[in-house]
């Protein structure tokens, strides 16, 4: 069992995540709780050493339960809450503790006038929502009706919530989060330094002895959708201190890797993109051949985007280039529709057409799909498979182009040839900014 001792003294709690749900084991249903829990759990200094995933049943979620006292303090279930006969969780938990489910009132009378408020009855059933385990504090569904809780119990504290993202992201920031951070007196600050263009191997080669060595704050490295970033975590005795310790690592990071930080403590780069476009007061329109599309999904994602992108014209065929964008079919006849010239072609295009601040256009071969290229009828390709060209058109000033090739999946092309467009974009917006 894990030495209580140091706790309060900057030692950190470890803590395992148990998933209950049937649908999780059968695959119906991917585990998303569990990420983010760990991450919200590792943004504030919490180690999470295991994750566990049990089905619907009592005896084997006991058994798991059982098997986390002996290697967690913190122990968080996700899931079986709810009101139908294989909602066990509560009971069983409870059960592991020796403690005692008793009828919360309050919240049963949340129950209660949910239904009414819809017209529906509030069935018998609905009523074991509201029982929970003696003594615990009872955290409120925001987003939902049944309540999650957690409990203090000799060497292990507990915390039950819902299974429905929605509902368990909406409890953890507003219940769980505020119970653990009362249960030390150190306060930890986590940045995110966010990498494109860099693997995590060669990212690591680079910083290897600095990551090993380094002690509060401590660097670690972790890979995202096909990027990388650092986490960088400083303990103190306030939050405030322990963010200004995270500052001079972050500013280190930043000077040493000016081509590949594309931003700190943001999300994705289409968030970072977004920001400096609204910032700037500038527009962008799209020209999509082999990414179909994603350019424009991403930047959709983030609130607010008809104010920065015009539109995305989809051009999947030497026709649809030509018809829609203007780009001339001898051009695609003697450099293939895999080019850098029709690259800048449908880029030009793009911009002449919707007036838009900056057009980006992304052309190539996805995979083994060579007809992505466009070039299934001109007999003309000019590149191998696994070749991209991106191109980047503004009103004043030369178009920018960027070639890149990969040798693996179809959907990996896709996906890198969507970010080093946002990156291409990224990076001009700063250039013009600093000048």
């Amino acid at each position: 069992m894990p030495d209580k001792s140091n706790y309060g003294k900057g030692e950190l709690m470890t803590a395992e995540i148990i998933a209950v749900g049937t649908e999780l084991l059968l695959g119906a249903v991917a585990n998303t709780d569990a990420m983010y829990i760990s991450r919200e759990l590792a943004a504030m200094g919490i180690n999470v050493h295991h994750h566990s995933v049990v089905g619907d049943n009592e005896s084997r979620l006991k058994a798991a339960v059982e098997l986390a006292k002996t290697r967690a303090d913190i122990i968080i279930t996700s899931g079986g809450l709810g009101p139908t006969y294989d909602d066990m969780t509560k009971g069983a938990v409870a059960e592991c503790f020796g403690l005692k489910l008793e009828l919360h009132q309050p919240s049963f009378d949340k129950i209660r006038g949910y239904f009414e408020k819809l017209g529906r009855e509030c069935t018998p059933n609905n009523e074991q929502q509201a029982w929970l385990p003696k003594g615990c504090t009872v955290l409120e569904n925001s987003c939902g009706t049944a309540p999650g809780c957690a409990f203090n119990s000799g060497d292990w504290h507990v915390i039950m919530l819902p299974g429905p993202p929605v509902e368990l992201r909406a409890m953890l920031t507003s219940g769980a989060i505020p119970y653990l951070e009362k249960l030390s007196d150190t306060a930890l600050a986590s940045r995110h330094v966010r990498f494109f263009g860099i693997g995590e191997s060669a990212l690591e080669n680079e910083l290897g002895n600095m990551m090993i060595s380094s002690f509060n704050p401590t660097v670690a490295p972790y890979s995202a959708d096909f990027e990388v970033y650092l986490r960088v975590t400083a303990a103190a005795k306030t939050r405030e201190e322990a963010f200004s310790m995270t500052q001079p690592m972050v500013d280190k990071l930043v000077e040493m890797f000016p081509n590949n930080v594309y931003g700190v403590d943001v999300d994705n780069l289409e968030q970072t993109v977004s920001a400096l476009l609204r910032e700037r007061g500038k527009t962008v329109a799209l020209a999509e051949s082999c990414t179909g599309g994603l350019i424009a999904k991403r930047l959709t994602d983030i609130p607010g985007a008809s104010e920065l992108l015009w539109g995305s014209a989809v051009v999947y065929t030497n026709e649809a280039k030509t018809e829609m964008l203007g780009v001339p079919g001898e051009l695609i006849n003697k450099h293939g529709a895999v080019s850098e010239p029709v690259a800048i072609a449908m880029a030009d295009g793009i911009l002449a057409k919707s007036g838009a601040d900056y057009a980006l256009s992304v052309t190539g071969w996805c995979g083994a799909e060579r007809s992505d290229c466009g070039a299934q009828k001109s007999g003309v390709c000019g590149a191998n498979s696994g070749n991209i060209f991106i191109a980047l058109a503004k009103k004043e000033g030369e178009t920018r182009v960027l070639n890149i090739t990969y040798g693996q999946s179809r959907e990996r092309g896709r996906m890198l040839a969507a970010g080093h467009a946002l990156k291409l974009l990224l990076d001009e917006l700063k250039r013009e900014k600093n000048t």
